[in-house]
């Protein structure tokens, strides 16, 4: 079995971001992988009602722009500035997939927090993204 060459590192730019990223790092450096940052700003549907919209627009714009500097930052932290650094826009899930299937990705990084009681029924994106996947994925577990 050949090492992984492209690895998709996913975050949700939480506190425990930098976790994920230094294991997706790590794997990264063992086998000589590319390594990109992703990060989806989820799209919430609005009703285009004339004028109304512009501030979404504009809101949306924001998010995005704020996405990528806090994107920036964590590359910075991790010693990660030189890696390819996006921010789509969409459902996490889909974005995720699609990215990955765009790049040729071969591993998804990502985390995975614990679930107890009704939560563990629903649907999380570790779990969408698992059964999406073109490639192998890793779910790191955060507490």
């Amino acid at each position: 079995m050949s090492g992984y060459r492209n690895v998709l590192l996913a975050v949700d730019l939480s506190d425990d971001s930098e976790v994920v990223g230094k294991r997706a790092k790590a794997l990264a450096e063992i086998h000589g992988a590319r390594l990109t940052l992703l990060h989806v700003v989820e799209y919430v549907p609005v009703e285009p009602m004339g004028e109304a919209l512009l501030p979404t627009i504009q809101i949306e714009t924001e998010l995005v722009d704020r996405a990528r500097q806090r994107l920036k930052d964590l590359a910075d932290t991790l010693g990660l500035g030189h890696c390819p650094q996006l921010v789509e826009t969409g459902g996490i899930k889909a974005e995720i997939i699609r990215t990955a299937e765009r790049l040729g990705s071969d591993l998804i990084v990502l985390g995975s927090r614990e679930r107890h009681g009704l939560a563990i029924l629903l649907n999380f994106t570790e779990d969408a993204v698992l059964h999406s996947a073109p490639c192998d994925v890793l779910a790191v577990r955060l507490r």
